[in-house]
């Protein structure tokens, strides 16, 4: 088995509570997960479950109180791991008397990079996010959705292997989140590595193979999408368009429910066991003709505000003792 990219092991921090007598507040505990290389990983959660606070420590802007993560097989304060990593925080702060060029001019000079190379480089990132005849514009003149393609473009950079993304969709358009989840895809497809944190569940569902879902400071579920057993099919939603009346008896009898809404469509909810292309054949035949058919899944959101549920209010407490 290879390697992992990403391994936290028991991670955990605390946070002193208080002014006369602190006591300790336990935001992540015992944190253990594993990403593998090549994959989008979302870290999904509500605010304040323990999301940013394990992207400072994968960072080091934090230390653990106890536990251990490691990047690309190295501790995670490995210092000549900073070449190989890229990271967007959540809320991102820039000098913004800057213009977009001179920015990413100023954190390629951080990496050591030649002249040449790092106008060149600044050219490619900036296209790539979108960002045009802005990029010469100073940063205080930028809206919150292009000082996130900003921040994503310094992110990238330095060509990262493991890409670090807190909130990436926050402050963007829908044709921004397309664009951002087209590069996350592009970005995967070269063999990169991105660990992405999320409150935005249909963002998760459109990109990941693997989540973990975080609740009060403490993992609730992970796995691979396809492997969770709330992601079975339900059902199906059978969307047909000119059913005659002579037909609507035989569909009555084979679904769980029938709905007629605008423009002469049915919708029909069939049980998961049943043969939604039988009764498609025998409408079109009857004259009716086919809108579309999904499979009735659980979402992310469903099974994101279960598993929450169940953490129950015990999942967060004083440090001492664990």
């Amino acid at each position: 088995m290879s390697q992992p990219a990403i391994r936290t092991r028991e991670l955990t921090k605390d946070f002193p509570v208080g002014f006369w007598r602190p006591r300790p507040y336990r935001a992540l505990d015992r944190l253990s997960i594993e990403v593998g290389a090549g994959e989008v990983f979302g870290f999904l959660g509500p605010n304040g479950a323990g999301k940013t606070t394990t992207l400072k420590l994968l960072m080091q802007l934090l230390f653990p109180t106890s536990g251990d993560a490691e990047i690309l097989g190295r501790p995670a304060g490995d210092l000549a791991l900073r070449r190989r990593i890229g990271y967007l925080p959540e809320n991102p702060y820039f000098y913004d008397h800057l213009t977009a060029e001179e920015l990413l001019d100023y954190y390629g000079r951080l990496f050591g990079m030649a002249p040449a190379d790092r106008r060149a480089r600044i050219g490619r990132t900036l296209d790539r996010l979108g960002i045009g005849g802005e990029r010469r514009l100073q940063l205080r003149k930028f809206s919150k959705g292009m000082l996130q393609r900003v921040g994503l473009a310094q992110a990238l950079l330095n060509d990262p292997e493991v890409i670090f993304l807190d909130e990436p969709m926050s402050g963007l358009d829908p044709l921004g989140r397309r664009d951002v989840r087209a590069l996350m895809l592009e970005l995967r497809d070269a063999g990169r590595t991105i660990f992405f944190s999320s409150h935005i569940l249909s963002d998760a569902e459109a990109l990941c193979s693997q989540v973990a879902i975080v609740a009060k400071g403490r993992l609730a579920a992970s796995g691979r999408l396809a492997d969770m057993g709330e992601f079975a099919v339900h059902g199906w939603e059978l969307v047909m368009a000119n059913v005659p009346e002579s037909a609507l008896d035989r569909v009555r009898a084979a679904a769980r429910q029938v709905l007629a809404v605008a423009g002469g469509r049915y919708v029909i909810d069939l049980a998961p066991d049943s043969r939604p292309e039988e009764l498609m054949r025998e409408l079109a035949a009857a004259g009716a003709s086919l809108v579309s058919l999904n499979p009735v899944r659980e979402t992310l959101e469903d099974v994101f505000v279960r598993r929450v549920a169940a953490m129950g209010d015990g999942a967060r407490g004083d440090g001492g003792g664990r």
